[in-house]
């Protein structure tokens, strides 16, 4: 397995401990970083709390439990040292924190990479903040609980109900085994915990706008605080070469607006990446923050049935990637996996992914930006009812923060919150996805929304359905149509979905083969029969791609899947990592259709 890791690892009475560094010790939003920074991964003691009695029993003044879990890997993982794979309803983490004296006089921001479900956080004792999210990054202030220059308690406690129907999960199991495509579960704390030291005036966020048509970069600051004296300077570097600059005064109504003459476009095919820096100072000309950050200046937008890149139209070649790890399971084992993930992808003909039922972490989008890979975002929408109220306050929230956080990666193109909503009824679920739609266009209107994969379609901007039909000439008749015409549904019971309307159409779910060994077929599947010769794979395979390019409203596929993922085995690639195919054989497939689609058809 093509794993690499920064430390060593050792067994001591079956817990794995680090013996140096912290694992995932790379900086955790490459996107908006800072030098001062502390990585509060490694080992952490826990208990479990079945009964959910531990804040009754005064834990969260624990000055350590019995356990030892290394953060950030969840319980049920391998690297966490733990292992326990059955439920876990309630959680305690604990460590202590040191915070340097030469933080005095400037905010300590605690920041949670992600932790599933709800998080309380507790300092010294004291309860700070509450958090609801399944795959959602937060901070915390946490200046009034601390003392620079002495250690803090840090106590997290997780409560985590799945089976409530009340928030997202995901591909997460809702029985005690995996089964289908349902898979271990996730619990806590599963992505990196880091502190830093900020002004009261520093950046807060930026939402980086690219403006390739009027040749510009267009910057909206947010401020922990604001002060018009204060001034933010934004410079933008091609390699070690600034190429433009401005000075404004550092509030949240002055935006910035950069030329970039003769811009160089970020594409799969080009991925170039403009780094940027952001100076804060203060009246007296003083640095008070300093963050160095990148951006990719590309442009997407639909028109005439098609999805186009930098005023193109473009096919999407994506595969679905379900995030899955044999031994950290939603976590990845090291930042050289994130980024391997993608190579391989790449290597076999894919120019992006639909990232499934998951919210990525922030190092995935990078590597998929420096690489030049597209992505689709989509929250974990499995295990929420769509038609509860509750559940449709908790979703929301969440995708706020996903949107917020991950809206200035130039590889990701497409919003997804949902997927396959088939318990949707009529009622609380349409008003539901107007919402979403409505908030995700209010906080980021530069990417087209994919409302509901695979045909739960209520206000969208792409037309998606699902279709695992193997034969080439029946795949040809469901998606062969005239006009605004589209026969196939995935849902066609329900009335109140939408009709198609000429959004760009496409199969983002689509493949499935199974190749199995046949000591495993008995706990195993794939969609279809299994396949038992290569030729025989490569053979069916090859006629579904000719099936797609035979249907001239199909403008972008997604194949299902770039790796088996426990006992759902139609992968290109093992659950390890190790190729399965003939990867040249494979890109050859694949690439039958080209990216750049240079003589569009009218479609309507």
């Amino acid at each position: 397995m093509r794993y690499f890791f920064c430390t060593l690892l050792l067994m001591v009475s079956g817990i794995t401990l680090w013996a140096e560094g912290v694992p995932r010790a790379e900086y955790p939003r490459p996107q908006f970083e800072r030098q001062e920074w502390q990585n509060l991964n490694g080992t952490w003691t826990y208990s479990f709390d079945f009964g959910v009695t531990g804040e009754s029993r005064g834990w969260q003044n624990s000055n350590g439990f019995e356990g030892r879990i290394n953060v950030p890997f969840c319980p049920e993982s391998k690297l966490s040292g733990v292992g326990h794979t059955d439920f876990i309803s309630c959680m305690w983490y604990q460590r202590r924190v040191n915070v340097p004296a030469d933080w005095a006089g400037r905010r300590i921001m605690l920041h949670f990479g992600a932790v599933d479900y709800e998080a309380s956080i507790y300092v010294n004792g004291r309860f700070v903040e509450r958090h609801y999210g399944c795959g959602s990054s937060f901070s915390l202030d946490i200046t009034d609980f601390v003392k620079p220059g002495e250690s803090a308690n840090l106590v997290v406690r997780v409560w985590d109900d799945l089976r409530s129907g009340r928030q997202p999960g995901g591909k997460q199991s809702e029985r005690l085994e995996s089964y289908g495509c349902m898979y271990t579960r996730t619990t806590g704390i599963w992505q990196t915990v880091w502190m830093e030291p900020v002004s009261p005036q520093a950046l807060k966020t930026v939402f980086a706008i690219p403006d390739i048509d009027q040749e510009q970069l267009i910057i909206r600051p947010e401020y922990y605080g604001e002060n018009n004296a204060n001034t933010l300077t934004v410079q933008l570097f091609d390699g070690k070469k600034m190429v433009a600059a401005k000075t404004v005064s550092a509030t949240n109504n002055n935006m910035v607006v950069l030329p970039v003459k003769k811009a160089k476009l970020w594409s799969p095919e080009s991925p170039f990446l403009y780094d940027l820096k952001y100076i804060v100072k203060d009246a007296a000309g003083k640095v008070i923050d300093e963050v160095n950050s990148y951006a990719g200046m590309r442009k997407v937008h639909i028109q005439d049935g098609y999805f186009y890149l930098n005023n193109q139209p473009y096919f999407q070649r994506l595969v679905l990637d379900q995030g899955f790890y044999p031994d950290g399971i939603w976590t990845a084992p090291s930042d050289e996996a994130l980024r391997h993930d993608i190579e391989m992808s790449k290597a076999v003909g894919f120019n992006g992914a639909r990232l499934h039922q998951k919210v990525f972490e922030e190092r995935y989008y990078y590597w998929a930006d420096k690489l030049g890979y597209i992505t689709w975002g989509e929250q974990g929408n499995w295990g929420l009812d769509v038609n509860n109220e509750l559940a449709v306050r908790n979703f929301l929230s969440e995708w706020v923060e996903i949107l917020v956080r991950d809206r200035n990666h130039p590889s990701l193109v497409t919003w997804t919150p949902f997927n396959e909503t088939w318990g949707a009824q009529d009622g609380t679920y349409v008003r539901f996805v107007n919402d979403v739609y409505k908030t995700t266009k209010a906080i980021d209107p530069t990417r087209p929304v994919n409302d509901a994969s695979g045909d739960g379609h209520v206000k969208t901007d792409i037309w998606t359905v699902h279709d695992y039909e193997r034969n080439p000439k029946v795949l040809v008749e469901h998606h062969t149509f005239e006009g605004l015409g589209a026969h196939f549904r995935n849902q066609p019971d329900k009335k109140f979905l939408a009709n198609y309307e000429g959004q760009p159409y496409m199969l983002d779910e689509f493949g499935g083969l199974p190749w199995i060994p046949k000591d495993q077929r008995a706990n195993s599947w794939g969609y279809g029969d299994n396949i038992d010769t290569l030729d025989d794979f490569y053979s069916i395979l090859e006629k579904e791609v000719d099936a797609i390019i035979a249907c001239p409203h199909i403008t972008g596929f997604c194949y299902t899947q770039i790796t088996d993922v426990e006992q759902e085995k139609n992968g290109v690639y093992y659950y390890d990592r190790r190729p399965k195919f003939d990867t040249e054989r494979l890109k050859a497939i694949f690439t039958k259709i080209p990216s750049v689609i240079k003589q569009p058809k009218k479609l309507f």
